[in-house]
C-alpha cells in the first residue's frame, strides 16, 4: 500500500486500497456488539464501487467545487456520501442531524447559509425529516438528496472519471465547534488530511488487523478523521457504533473495542468519567480490554483524577497503563496536533500561585495548594510555539502563552470569512516569523511535553489573579457527589457593586435527580464553601441547572461565554438560584 505521503489526493488513496484488498472491510457499522449479527460493513471494493456510482449522481445535480451538507444518522450511508462527494469533487460539509435540540438547528442552519450549501444529501430513512427541518427554517428550494435511493443505483459508474484534484483542492469544511464564538468552516484540502492522518500513523503504529473506531458522531473531526478516515485511508479500517448506544449502554464501546479487534479509539474526558461511574462489576468482569492500544483522551479539558480512575478501574479487564493517552488537536489543524502513545498519563501537580501569573512551577510534595495538569505529549508532524498572546514574544518553556501552529496539517483558513482568516491565521511573531494559526489555546512545554492550560476568552481575572475556569468547575464537581460526571460553568459578570471593571463569580452547574429546595439550598451554599475553601474567591451567584441545560460544543466543550449570556439575560430557568439574577446586559 503506497504511503501517504506520495499520495496525490484522498481519492487515489482510497481506489489504491479498494486495488490491494478489494475484499477486505472497510468500514464496519455496528448495531450491537453483543450479538452475531449485530453489525454491517462495506468492503474497500464496495465502498469504492458506492462512491463512484454515487459521483455519477451527484454531478447530475451539483457542479465540481459546490458545498453539499451530509446529515445522516449513524450506518454506512455517511461514508459513502463523504468519499461520493470526495469523488465527484464537491465539498462535504458534515452537520448533524435536525434533532429536537433548538440550539443545533440554529446551528446548523448557520451552517447552511454561510457555507452557501447547494444541496443536502440524506438518506431515505431520514429525508423526511431533514426535508421539514428545512422547510420550517425557510430553507426553501435546497435540492434534498437521498443518497440510498433507486434513482442513485441507475447511473452507473460508466461515466465517472477521476476529477481534477490534488492536495490543495479543498475536500470538506470542517465547521468549528464554538465554544467562545460563532461556528466557522474551516477549510480542510486534500494535502491536509492526508499529512495529518500520515502523522497519525506514525505517532500510533498498529500491528496487521488492528482497526480504528469508536462513537464520536461523523460531524465532529475525531469521529471523522480519526476513526473513520484514518481508519479507511491507512488501510486499517473503521468500526463505527451510534452514539446514543454508548449514551444509553456505556459498555457496549467497549465491547465493541474488544470483538472487532479495535486498537485506537478516541473520545472526550466525560465520556471515560462515564464509564467509571457506569460500567457495573458485572459488565467489568465480562470485558477483554487487552487488545486496547491507544484509549485516546482529547477534545476537552483533561482531569488527571479520570484517567487514574479509569486506569485503576479497567486494570483488571486487561487495560495497561500505557494505553491510556492523553492527546490536543483542533479542527483548524484538521485533528491531531499533539499525543503521548506508549506510556502511562504524565501529570505535573503545579503551583497554584504560579500558575495564576502563567508560569509552570511544580509543587512541593508537602505543598496542599496546588493543581494538577496532563501532558498532552510531544508534537507529531506539526510546529509550535509558546507565544505571549499581546506581544507576539516567544515564551520560554514552563512559560504559558497562546499555542500558535504551523505546518501542512493547518486548514487555509475558514470558508468565505476573509476577517476571522486575517485574525487566526498567517499570525507574525515579535521577531518577524510569520505563517502560524492563533489556535485561542493556552498552554506551555515542560520537557518536550505540551500542557494545556485553558482558553484565552475564557481565563477569570479576579482580584488580580489569572483563573481558569475548568479548575473552579472540577473541583466543584469533585467535592459533591451530587454533581458527579455533570458539566458545570463558571464565569465572571459585571459586580452588583456597580464598582467600575469590578466582577462577579457565576456558577452554574447540572445537577440530576429529585430534590427539595431545602436540599438544593443546602448543595449550592455547600458549592460557595467549596470555591471560598479551595480558591479564596466568594461566589456572587449559583444556578443549578436541569441535566441538558449547560450548553457544550459537539466535542463536549462547555460554552461558558453562551452561558454567561443566558445568564445576563435571565434565560437559565435554574431549579435553586443562591444569589441575585444579574440586570445587566451582554458585555
Amino acid at each position: 500500500m503506497p504511503s501517504l505521503r506520495d499520495t496525490s489526493d484522498l481519492i487515489s488513496a482510497v481506489r489504491a486500497n479498494a486495488a490491494e484488498m478489494p475484499e477486505e472491510e472497510a468500514v464496519i457499522h455496528v448495531h450491537d456488539p453483543e450479538q452475531e449479527d449485530g453489525h454491517t460493513s462495506l468492503t474497500y471494493a464496495e465502498l469504492d464501487h458506492r462512491a463512484r456510482r454515487l459521483a455519477v449522481y451527484l454531478r447530475q445535480h451539483l457542479a465540481a467545487g459546490e458545498r453539499a451538507l451530509l446529515q445522516y444518522s449513524s450506518g454506512t450511508d455517511f461514508p459513502v456520501a463523504f468519499f461520493g462527494c470526495l469523488y465527484a469533487s464537491i465539498i462535504a460539509v458534515p452537520a448533524p442531524l435536525p434533532e429536537s435540540n433548538q440550539r443545533e438547528q440554529l446551528r446548523v442552519k448557520g451552517i447552511v447559509r454561510d457555507a452557501d450549501v447547494r444541496a443536502v444529501l440524506t438518506s431515505t430513512a431520514q429525508l423526511d425529516q431533514v426535508t421539514a427541518w428545512a422547510e420550517a427554517e425557510g430553507l426553501t428550494g435546497l435540492p434534498m438528496l437521498a443518497t440510498d435511493g433507486d434513482d442513485v443505483g441507475a447511473t452507473g459508474t460508466e461515466a465517472w472519471e477521476h476529477p481534477a484534484v490534488d492536495r490543495a483542492t479543498p475536500a470538506m469544511l470542517q465547521y468549528t465547534s464554538g465554544s467562545t464564538s460563532e461556528p466557522k468552516g474551516a477549510v480542510i484540502t486534500h494535502g491536509n488530511l492526508l499529512h495529518n492522518i500520515q502523522a497519525m500513523e506514525d505517532a500510533l503504529p498498529l500491528p496487521d488487523g488492528g482497526r480504528h473506531g469508536g462513537w464520536i458522531p461523523m460531524h465532529h473531526d475525531m469521529g471523522l478523521i480519526g476513526h473513520l478516515l484514518g481508519g479507511v485511508l491507512t488501510g486499517r479500517s473503521a468500526v463505527l457504533m451510534p452514539p446514543m448506544t454508548f449514551v444509553r449502554r456505556p459498555h457496549l464501546w467497549l465491547r465493541a473495542i474488544e470483538r472487532y479487534d479495535v486498537k485506537f479509539s478516541s473520545a472526550p474526558n466525560f465520556a471515560y468519567a462515564l464509564l467509571n461511574d457506569r460500567v457495573t462489576d458485572q459488565q467489568l468482569a465480562a470485558l477483554d480490554l487487552s487488545g486496547w492500544r491507544y484509549a485516546g483522551n482529547g477534545s476537552e479539558p483533561i482531569q488527571a483524577r479520570t484517567l487514574r480512575a479509569f486506569s485503576e478501574r479497567f486494570r483488571s479487564a486487561g487495560l495497561r497503563t500505557e494505553s491510556v493517552m492523553a492527546g490536543y488537536g483542533m479542527a483548524e489543524a484538521t485533528l491531531l496536533v499533539a499525543t503521548a502513545p506508549n506510556r502511562p498519563p504524565l501529570t505535573l501537580r503545579v503551583d497554584a500561585d504560579a500558575l495564576e501569573q502563567h508560569r509552570i512551577v511544580r509543587a512541593e510534595p508537602t505543598e496542599d495548594r496546588y493543581r494538577e495538569l496532563v501532558g498532552c505529549g510531544p508534537l507529531f508532524g506539526i510546529n509550535a510555539i509558546i507565544v505571549a498572546p499581546d506581544s507576539g514574544e516567544r515564551l520560554p518553556d514552563g512559560r504559558i502563552g497562546e499555542i500558535w501552529l504551523r505546518g501542512e496539517s493547518v486548514a487555509h483558513g475558514y470558508w468565505n470569512n476573509e476577517t476571522a482568516t486575517q485574525q487566526t491565521f498567517g499570525a507574525t511573531t515579535q521577531d518577524g516569523d510569520t505563517g502560524y494559526l492563533r489556535t485561542g489555546d493556552l498552554g506551555a512545554f515542560v520537557d518536550g511535553d505540551l500542557f494545556i492550560t485553558g482558553r484565552i476568552k475564557e481565563t477569570l481575572f479576579l482580584h488580580g489573579r489569572n483563573l481558569y475556569p475548568q479548575d473552579i468547575e472540577h473541583e466543584v464537581q469533585r467535592r459533591h457527589t451530587e454533581l458527579r460526571s455533570l458539566p458545570g460553568a463558571a464565569f465572571t459578570v459585571p459586580a452588583g457593586t456597580g464598582a467600575r471593571n469590578a466582577e462577579d463569580l457565576v456558577i452554574t452547574q447540572e445537577i440530576r435527580g429529585r430534590f427539595s429546595d431545602t436540599e438544593l439550598a443546602r448543595i449550592s451554599a455547600g458549592i460557595k464553601q467549596t470555591v471560598s475553601r479551595e480558591f479564596g474567591l466568594p461566589v456572587a451567584s449559583v444556578a443549578l441547572l436541569r441535566p441538558g441545560a449547560v450548553h457544550r460544543t459537539t466535542s463536549g466543550k462547555i460554552q461558558r461565554i453562551a452561558m454567561r449570556q443566558l445568564f445576563l439575560g435571565n434565560e437559565l430557568r435554574p431549579l435553586h438560584l443562591d444569589g441575585p439574577p444579574s440586570s445587566a446586559q451582554p458585555a
